[in-house]
């Protein structure tokens, strides 16, 4: 076993809400297995609405809120490499529209970051389906 984990977890916000880390890095590894690539590393940075916010108004040049930004650092056709911020604000409050409990939407949200550096989108209707399908998928798999 390796030292370290290719998938790590930063708090800004919410370090209390995120349990079982170790069993989490290694079923995201694990998901990248499933997916066929590869994984040289993930950071996750948990924040505050604000810090996602101001991240989104400087990188993509969007002024709201959202729940998570994923930046592929990757080289292209070397194994993955990225970061992953999301709104432990955002994601309590989708938990609450969605009607759903915060540790579920949290893992949700994780692995929709991970999904995207799979290759799997979420802009036209059909993407979203498949995103959503997936995101099920794993919640299930983590969750049995």
């Amino acid at each position: 076993m390796s030292l370290s984990s290719p998938v790590q977890f930063h708090f800004l916000e919410g370090a209390h809400l995120l349990t079982q880390r170790t069993h989490l890095k290694s079923f995201i590894s694990s998901l990248f297995k499933r997916e066929k690539k590869r994984l040289a590393g993930i950071h996750y940075i948990f924040c505050s609405d604000d810090y996602l916010l101001e991240i989104n108004r400087q990188h993509l040049k969007h002024d709201y809120y959202t729940d998570i930004i994923t930046f592929d650092l990757s080289d292209p056709g070397k194994p993955t490499n990225a970061e992953i911020y999301i709104s432990v604000d955002r994601v309590r409050d989708n938990a609450r529209q969605f009607k759903t409990s915060l540790r579920n939407e949290l893992h949700r949200v994780i692995f929709h970051g991970a999904l995207h550096l799979c290759g799997y989108k979420d802009k036209k209707p059909k993407d979203q389906a498949i995103m959503r399908k997936m995101e099920e998928k794993y919640l299930a798999l983590y969750f049995k």
